[in-house]
């Protein structure tokens, strides 16, 4: 029966699902608008390994976790508060957001939001959820695998794109040094 294969972890695949496929239109707006300016492509041909990862760990959830799985609350809760800082990541990058890899000669590198702290939050949060999300479920080696799988594909796309940001990132460290104020 259908009911015996639709659970809680199925729902939640779905809604994720749905979640990332606006998150989709959204990038594909902004990929389209950065184009249009005169950015840059970096990677292009490494995009569907990161897209089908993706694909991967959402139908992971959906086909390896049981539909009677139990759910930790407190790991759902962090979950969700994750989801927070997901968007803070997004609303930081704003109109350079995308899920593919574009420089802008002359745009900023964001320097605000979560990026104050790390280089590469949106990855982190990737990597967070990857292993968080089954976890909720119980299904903690299907979050470590995962995980590794993600850290794997992660590492490579964060050496494509430091690479492609590199002249303007020495550009803003530059400016950055001109306004220290002399002491």
């Amino acid at each position: 029966m259908i009911s015996d294969s639709i659970g809680l972890p199925q729902i939640v695949a779905l809604l994720i699902l749905c979640q990332r496929g606006a998150e989709e239109l959204y990038s594909a707006r902004n990929t389209r608008a950065l184009i249009a300016a005169g950015a840059e492509e970096v990677g292009r041909s490494y995009y569907p390994v990161v897209a089908t990862t993706h694909l991967a760990w959402i139908a992971s959830l959906f086909f390896l976790i049981p539909a009677n799985a139990p759910a930790s609350s407190i790991l759902a809760a962090a979950y969700i508060l994750l989801q927070g800082v997901r968007y803070w990541v997004i609303a930081s990058l704003g109109r350079f957001w995308t899920h593919r890899i574009f420089t802008l000669k002359d745009a900023p590198i964001a320097q605000h939001g979560p990026y104050r702290y790390f280089r590469h939050p949106n990855y982190a949060v990737t990597i967070a959820e990857t292993f968080l999300l089954p976890a909720v479920f119980g299904a903690l080696a299907l979050g470590i695998i995962m995980c590794a799988v993600w850290t794997a594909v992660l590492a490579y796309k964060i050496e494509l794109e430091d690479k492609a940001l590199s002249a303007r990132r020495a550009l803003s460290e530059q400016s950055l040094e001109k306004q220290r104020p002399l002491t």
